[in-house]
């Protein structure tokens, strides 16, 4: 009978996962992730997962958003070029952001 990885042996298989690889985020696989959870489990600690938002703009917000030149034209002329010798800023679309993501 083998003995159940803990919770240190997740992190360090983690760690020392190579970095680079194509697949993109090296993730923990599902073992590392029901090691933790019972790790944690053992202390007392609930586990909550929190289920995803949806990122739907709010309701009141439902007028029309006005057309992209219209708000690049309120940015001043200075602004404008100054954003573009920095950052090459590129407008491209304008869209609503939900009030959740701004700071209250």
């Amino acid at each position: 009978m083998t003995p159940e990885p803990d919770a240190g042996d997740a992190v360090a298989a983690v760690a020392a996962a190579p970095a680079g690889e194509a697949s993109g985020a090296n993730w923990p696989d599902e073992s590392i992730e029901s090691a933790f959870l019972a790790e944690v489990r053992e202390r007392g600690e609930a586990v909550v997962v929190k289920p995803p938002e949806n990122d739907v703009a709010d309701e009141a917000d439902a007028k029309a958003l006005p057309p992209l030149n219209e708000l690049v034209e309120r940015i001043p002329p200075g602004v404008r070029e100054v954003l573009d010798d920095l950052f090459r800023a590129r407008f491209v679309a304008v869209r609503r952001v939900p009030k959740r993501a701004l700071k209250s």
